[in-house]
């Protein structure tokens, strides 16, 4: 374990958290992180899964208090069951879509010049969807029905092409559903952790023999890395949908693409897969 690895480690764990949350694509940017940092060979994707898990522990910490009411009154309260309901509608057409295409996808599309071209058409998606003045017709996570839920989730669906982004999937798609901007960046938080979960256990499982007691330095530091930044951005995010609309973040999208293939065009940068 070397001081060049922990740093490595380090600013990876950042950039997932930072961008986990935000509709900017945590997959493309540790794609393309790991590319520049040589840190993109099997081990790498099973320190991912690490970073992965503990942005999703930012999110539970944070909304501790109503996941622990949820889970008190799964049995008797309907709010509590409803929130159930949606959060395991809206987790099935990516899982179920990811069983079957996941595989072809990774080996097809994560590498740096479709992520690029992902976070172009993505960017251009949130421009037109959030230039469009439209009346909210759900302005609460509770006031969801299992539909709105399903076409969250079908949204979501499209994340598995990396460079779209799970969050600005399910936060685009809810308020073209008719969510607020609000409700849909919290239900996205929220759906974040079936999601995670369940791609961290089956990834985990999948790539267990790569884990190793001598890698446990090199995945705290990212681990906790992750959970603080992750952790800082789903507190701003929150506060910023409040009277801010996405269109910064769709250009950020759109430059760092044009970046990334203009770089990638002249043999700037290496973009080795």
């Amino acid at each position: 374990m070397t001081e060049a690895s922990l740093a490595h480690a380090l600013v990876l764990g950042i950039v997932e958290g930072l961008t986990e949350f935000l509709p900017i694509s945590s997959t493309g940017h540790l794609i393309l992180a790991g590319d520049l940092l040589g840190f993109n060979d099997a081990r790498g994707k099973v320190f991912e899964l690490v970073i992965q898990t503990g942005a999703m522990f930012a999110v539970l910490w944070e909304y501790r208090k109503r996941f622990g009411r949820a889970l008190a009154g799964v049995l008797s309260e309907r709010a509590a069951q409803r929130f159930w309901l949606n959060l395991g509608v809206a987790f099935v057409p990516a899982a179920v879509l990811g069983l079957a295409f996941g595989s072809a996808i990774k080996g097809q599309l994560f590498k740096a010049v479709p992520v690029a071209v992902a976070f172009i058409v993505g960017g251009l998606i949130i421009l037109v969807v959030d230039r469009r003045e439209r009346k909210s017709r759900v302005d609460r996570v509770d006031d969801m029905t299992w539909l709105d839920a399903l076409k969250v989730g079908f949204a979501q669906a499209f994340a598995l092409i990396p460079g779209t982004s799970r969050s600005g999937a399910t936060i685009i798609g809810g308020m073209l559903f008719g969510l607020s901007r609000r409700a849909a960046t919290e239900f996205s938080f929220f759906l974040a952790v079936p999601t995670l979960m369940a791609a961290g256990a089956y990834d985990f499982w999948k790539h267990r023999e790569l884990f190793s007691a001598a890698d446990v330095p090199l995945f705290s530091v990212g681990f906790a890395a992750a959970f603080a930044s992750a952790f800082l951005c789903v507190r701003w995010l929150i506060r910023y949908v409040a009277t801010h609309d996405f269109r910064p973040f769709a250009w950020y999208r759109i430059a760092f693409g044009a970046a990334v293939l203009l770089t990638a065009h002249f043999g700037w940068v290496d973009w080795s897969p």
